[in-house]
């Protein structure tokens, strides 16, 4: 006596799982490229604003310059808004310099480190 499996079903149901899979990889490819282009196009606006303005949002032309020399598929905006969170940190640090009584040229927060590491 010999028993008889279907294996049919289960090849093609791995097969199907298979194909979702992939599909769902380059469904996920192709929506990180659309809002890589809608970020780039919204960076773009950012790029035909003034000096005086890009110092409002914490950004300066540099930082233009360095989001848009990222390779096309990479979000230029996620390099312009981690610029402005650290230039906005920085200033908060050192407001809080001066008024501990440090002079306005101070840029780095006090540590209880020595200043010479010995050997």
């Amino acid at each position: 006596m010999s028993a008889q499996y279907p294996v049919l079903p289960i090849a093609a149901g791995a097969l199907l799982r298979a194909f979702a899979s992939v599909l769902a990889l380059i469904t996920h490819w192709i929506q990180a490229l659309a809002r890589a282009r809608r970020h780039r196009r919204e960076a773009n606006i950012l790029a035909g604003l003034d000096r005086r303005m890009l110092a409002d949002i914490g950004i300066t032309r540099a930082d233009l310059r360095d989001a848009f020399s990222e390779p096309f598929w990479d979000d230029p905006t996620a390099l312009l808004r981690e610029r402005a969170i650290e230039r906005r940190l920085n200033a908060r640090v050192r407001r809080i310099a001066i008024d501990a009584g440090a002079s306005p040229a101070f840029r780095h927060p006090p540590t209880d480190r020595p200043a010479r590491q010995t050997l």
